[in-house]
């Protein structure tokens, strides 16, 4: 069954919608250099990762300029796991991954150098960046030329890019990924989250429902 990551917490009440909605795991985004709503501070997210229970892996988002910054920081917010973007060549990503004990994403555009960067993380994020190398665009990406560039990688690859309650399944049948993951494709406004829109994504990545509603 395809996993789920819902990505852009910012507020508690999200957070156990996201939880209660069956997510996989939670993100937070924190020290970003893009404009994003959903950014937080170190602090405030260290602060949602507490409330997360046991079972569902927490996610540090954030875009770094070097591996000490991103082991700080994760020691910071006492995460699970640490998603970096495309800020860190994947020799350093891999240098952050023999520096914690947490899972590593590489977060990446399809036009990255995936398997370098497959190799290097302990997962793969595949997303639509903007030019700065952030993800969070809203846009989504050529499922098909998606499915055929990671044809063959054996970590596990991540979805994201503008996936929607109603086109995540779509999505999963095309690529087949590991999990999807979506932040602004399920909120009522920037950085604050629709929990129907979530529980509806969640019910459709995983085959649960189908986009109108009817058992799969």
């Amino acid at each position: 069954m395809t996993r789920v990551k819902l990505c852009g917490i910012t507020r508690e009440e999200d957070r156990d919608a996201a939880v209660a909605a069956g997510a996989d795991a939670v993100g937070f985004i924190v020290d970003v250099n893009v404009e994003s709503p959903r950014e937080i501070s170190a602090r405030r997210a260290a602060e949602l990762v507490e409330g997360v229970p046991p079972f569902v892996t927490t996610v540090l988002v954030t875009m770094p300029d070097s591996v000490e910054e991103a082991v700080t920081l994760l020691d910071e917010v006492g995460a699970d796991a640490v998603q970096v973007h495309s800020t860190l060549a994947p020799e350093y990503v891999g240098g952050l991954r023999a520096r914690v004990t947490g899972t590593v994403l590489a977060a990446v555009g399809p036009d990255a150098d995936l398997r370098a960067y497959a190799d290097a993380a302990d997962a793969l994020l595949v997303d639509s960046v903007d030019s700065e190398g952030g993800g969070g665009t809203g846009e989504t990406q050529d499922w098909e030329r998606t499915r055929d560039l990671v044809a063959g990688i054996d970590t596990p690859v991540v979805l994201a890019g503008g996936l929607t309650p109603e086109n995540v399944r779509t999505a999963v049948e095309t690529v087949a990924p590991y999990a999807v993951d979506t932040a602004s494709g399920v909120e009522a406004a920037g950085g604050i989250k629709d929990h129907d829109a979530m529980s509806a994504f969640v019910a459709r990545a995983t085959g649960t429902k189908t986009t109108e509603g009817v058992d799969a």
